[in-house]
């Protein structure tokens, strides 16, 4: 098994920082949240670095993030969907070889979306938790969009 090195720690930690970065400063309020863009820099450490990254990157960046802002109550759900929703994204990422990062963070947002719905499903009823959705999809393929450019533009240029 792998051991986490310094190098990695502190990468992860950037990244995890920049989720809550860009969590807290692109947020659009939604049903029962809000839509940001902290997703895109989860997809984009989960297909840079892996699914150990997209795990712990999107997990504790993301929860970090709810609770700074006030949304405390979601944080171990968010901890757990969006730690998921990362490590799908570098294990199919991984498992295709590598080729098709869309192919990787597009059925990850999905995920996330489905996973908030379960979650919002015991909060707010069936009812209340499908209308947050839309919002989530969206959120989860504009992450990925972003994810992917980021990947394709700087990813390839930076030493791992």
């Amino acid at each position: 098994m792998h051991k986490i090195n310094t190098k990695e720690i502190v990468t992860f930690a950037l990244l995890m920082a920049l989720t809550i970065v860009m969590t807290i400063l692109v947020r659009i309020p939604s049903f029962h949240g809000y839509i940001n863009l902290g997703d895109m820099v989860l997809l984009f450490a989960a297909l840079f670095l892996g699914k150990k990254a997209g795990f712990f990157v999107g997990g504790l960046g993301s929860a970090l993030a709810d609770i700074i802002i006030g949304y405390a109550y979601y944080a171990p759900i968010t901890f757990v969907v969006k730690g998921l929703q990362g490590y799908i994204c570098g294990w199919i990422f991984q498992k295709t070889g590598y080729n098709n990062p869309f192919l990787a963070a597009i059925p990850a947002g999905i995920f996330m979306a489905l996973g908030y719905f379960v979650a919002e499903s015991f909060m707010y009823g069936i009812a209340g938790a499908a209308v947050s959705i839309p919002g989530n999809l969206l959120q989860g393929m504009v992450g990925a969009l972003g994810a992917v450019l980021l990947q394709k533009g700087i990813g390839t240029k930076i030493k791992r």
